[in-house]
């Protein structure tokens, strides 16, 4: 009876170890997730997730960015690390990061990725 459990159990955990790699291949847009700087100044909430695409326009200070799309401009914040290859003004990068809206302050956005786009 034990031999049936152990096997059971082997069986049942090497079938969950199979499924976690799918699991982790999703790409697709999540609920609440912004896709143009118009939206994210008029609609997204504080954390709110982004993906955009456009170009960084200007450093304007350490970590802090000037980004744009077709609707609009945002700052946004780049960690140098974040950087994998060299990017310039006119780049065409997507940025995935979350919304940061402190009160009475303009809404930018704390990048976790950005790269560039191919053409």
């Amino acid at each position: 009876m034990a031999h049936h459990i152990l096997k059971s159990l082997l069986v049942g955990g090497a079938a969950l170890g199979m499924a976690t790699p799918a699991l982790a291949q999703y790409t697709g847009p999540t609920k609440g997730e912004f896709a143009t700087v118009e939206a994210v100044l008029s609609e997204a909430k504080d954390d709110a997730f982004v993906t955009l695409q456009g170009r960084l326009l200007e450093k304007v200070s350490e970590d802090k960015y000037m980004f744009a799309d077709e609707s609009g401009e945002i700052r946004v914040e780049i960690d140098r690390e974040d950087f994998k290859t060299p990017i310039d003004d006119t780049t065409l990068v997507e940025i995935r990061g979350e919304v940061e809206k402190d009160f009475m302050e303009t809404p930018e956005i704390d990048v976790e990725t950005v790269f560039a786009v191919a053409p």
